[in-house]
């Protein structure tokens, strides 16, 4: 029972996305050319794969056994057929990163243009969530992540600034009515703007100062989802709802001007930046191959 190469390809988009509407977005197609593919799938196998409401599209149990199997199956597909891309000029194709929203909004901007200027046969998809998946299963080529969420087996490149650190600030008038905390522990009588992972997690404030580490669960009146939510709490602290955490990159243009002042700076802690992540275990497509050697090269 042979299926159509494309019809399988739609089912694995439509799946994955949760949609078809978002499945021909992320494939660069119609959604009824998607729906069309899908039901002339099922009818060859003889089996429905989806279960379609009006508000969501997820698989069977035969569909979920099919998407296990396929996404690896269709990737080496794409790794075999990648491999004429070697015999190009220059390399080309879709490369797709999956990457939290710091990076997106901290590291990439410095490298994207530059890259796609250089390798202007190349398309990327940047994937933007806080979350960590398999990046094979996403339907990735490689992702950005920290030190601490990495895989055993998944391969490591520094890619942008290696030392960051987390910054603390406030509004001058939000100091001025509460005064300046001179210690971590004096944030426990502050409004202070937290924040939380997407599996419910709260973020603890950590600082450290001369080998003394002091963590803080923040309470205020301002709670936000990590990523998309941020700049929520970065305009309340502008306009003096509280104290916020963040990136020291993400608020350093706020620093800057005046609109936030720093609190706590000699105790701010330093980390190690992103790396750039990718399986080791299957043939590196051309434009991941092409945007490595790019970072590397910019390294250097």
């Amino acid at each position: 029972m042979r299926a159509d190469l494309g019809d399988l390809q739609a089912f694995l988009a439509v799946a994955r996305a949760g949609g078809f509407r978002e499945g021909a977005r992320v494939a660069g197609t119609s959604a009824s050319g998607l729906s069309e593919a899908v039901r002339r799938l099922e009818a060859r196998l003889g089996v429905r794969l989806l279960h379609r409401t009006t508000r969501s599209v997820r698989p069977t149990e035969a569909g979920a056994r099919l998407l296990e199997r396929l996404g690896p199956a269709l990737g080496e597909v794409d790794a075999a057929l990648d491999v004429v891309n070697g015999f190009r000029d220059r390399p080309a194709g879709t490369l797709r990163l999956n990457v939290p929203v710091s990076a997106a909004r901290l590291v990439l901007p410095r490298i994207v243009p530059p890259f796609l200027a250089a390798f202007p046969d190349i398309r990327m998809e940047v994937i933007a969530e806080d979350s960590f998946v398999d990046v094979l299963a996403a339907g990735c080529d490689a992702g950005i992540r920290y030190d601490e969420r990495l895989e055993a087996d998944m391969i490591a490149l520094p890619i942008g600034p290696r030392i960051q650190r987390f910054a603390t600030a406030a509004s001058p008038a939000y100091l001025r009515r509460h005064g300046k905390p001179q210690h971590p522990r004096d944030l426990l009588g502050h409004a202070c703007l937290g924040g939380r992972f997407a599996s419910g997690t709260m973020i603890a404030w950590e600082f450290e100062r001369e080998g003394e580490v002091v963590r803080v669960d923040p309470r205020g009146p301002l709670l936000v989802s990590l990523g998309a939510a941020t700049d929520l709490a970065v305009d309340a602290a502008i306009a003096g709802t509280g104290i916020i955490t963040l990136f020291e990159d993400w608020l350093r243009p706020h620093l800057d001007s005046g609109a936030l002042e720093a609190v706590l700076e000699p105790w701010w802690p330093s980390f190690s930046g992103p790396f750039l992540y990718y399986p080791g275990r299957r043939l590196v497509p051309a434009p991941l191959r092409a945007f490595i050697d790019f970072i590397r090269a910019s390294a250097g």
